[in-house]
């Protein structure tokens, strides 16, 4: 497979003035809230080569290039060009030292993020800047010309999006500090969250989970919980009727959209809930767009990542987003 793609042609219109200055803009709120929370440190060299999949790649890559160029690999095992590739960006992630992160995503088990991306074939590489996505090439292809794009690449992200970078420390440590092991069992804490969701004491509800996930961050079940207690909490004092008069009657105003989400989808109306977000995501920008690409995010954890409607209304949020 030849490479192609490797002239950097979309960032012409990637960079567009308006949309350059308001990912610009977005890239260095948010690295003035990273600083603000004491984030923005150096990182280790090991850091700067990472692994990613479809549950990830909101931090791993959309968030994570609010700071510094993110490259994506799409690589397989079976895939022999892959495997000269792979290696060949890998090093030179390092080399670049914090001027982009690889991301590898291994599309065998990431389908869905092919098909965001438009892939034919592997290996491809794109590249993503301050939450905006671009080709970079496809196929083998020479290290000098990758090198010519990775230029081009943090030159682009310097000028038109202000990315410097990432500081990189080669003393710090690559290797993962172990999770030390959840306190468990929660019955109990899960059983009283359950008895409040009942009594309709939702704010109970959702303390009782808050308090399984401050010690096991990964409790899928207190998880699910809580983004259904918020979810009630949010409408029981909601006039439907009013509600839904208020969206019908402003279809770009992201507060009352994201409102006539949660009723449609305590109505059981999980399809029209997920569409009327990814619509408003859509239609809106800045600030409005990100609660709404926020609150949609909220109502995927109520449904469950494994419902095929989840998977459908992921796609169609890459779509809008990209």
């Amino acid at each position: 497979m030849q490479p192609r793609n490797m002239s950097m042609s979309g960032v012409v219109d990637l960079a567009a003035v308006k949309a350059a200055n308001e990912a610009k803009a977005k890239a260095e709120q948010a690295r003035a809230e990273a600083a603000r929370q004491g984030g923005g440190g150096a990182v280790s060299p090991a850091a700067l080569v990472i692994d990613t999949d479809e549950a990830g790649f909101e931090l791993d890559v959309l968030q994570r290039s609010t700071e510094v160029p993110v490259v994506i690999d799409f690589w397989a095992e079976w895939c022999e060009p892959c495997k000269q590739l792979g290696p060949l960006l890998e090093r030179l992630a390092t080399e670049y030292n914090g001027r982009f992160v690889l991301a590898k995503v291994d599309v065998d088990a990431n389908q869905m993020l092919m098909q965001q991306f438009g892939i034919q074939g592997i290996p491809a590489v794109f590249a993503v800047v301050a939450g905006q996505a671009l080709p970079l090439f496809q196929g083998a292809a020479p290290e000098a010309q990758i090198r010519q794009t990775l230029d081009q690449l943090v030159q682009v992200a310097e000028e038109r999006f202000g990315l410097t970078g990432i500081v990189v420390d080669p003393d710090a440590s690559g290797e993962a500090v172990q999770a030390p092991v959840p306190a468990g069992p929660y019955d109990a804490l899960l059983e009283a969250a359950v008895q409040a969701l009942d009594a309709g004491d939702f704010g109970g509800a959702v303390q009782a989970y808050r308090n399984v996930l401050s010690d096991d961050p990964g409790n899928t079940e207190a998880k699910l919980g809580l983004a259904q207690a918020e979810l009630l909490g949010r409408v029981k004092d909601m006039d439907p009727q009013k509600v839904r008069q208020e969206a019908a009657d402003n279809p770009a105003d992201a507060t009352v959209q994201i409102a006539a989400a949660d009723l449609d989808l305590v109505g059981g109306h999980v399809e029209d809930a997920f569409g009327r977000l990814v619509e408003t995501v859509r239609r809106t920008a800045g600030e409005e767009r990100d609660a709404a690409r926020v609150r949609l995010l909220e109502l995927f954890e109520v449904v469950g990542p494994e419902d095929p409607r989840v998977t459908a209304a992921r796609q169609a949020l890459a779509r809008v987003l990209f």
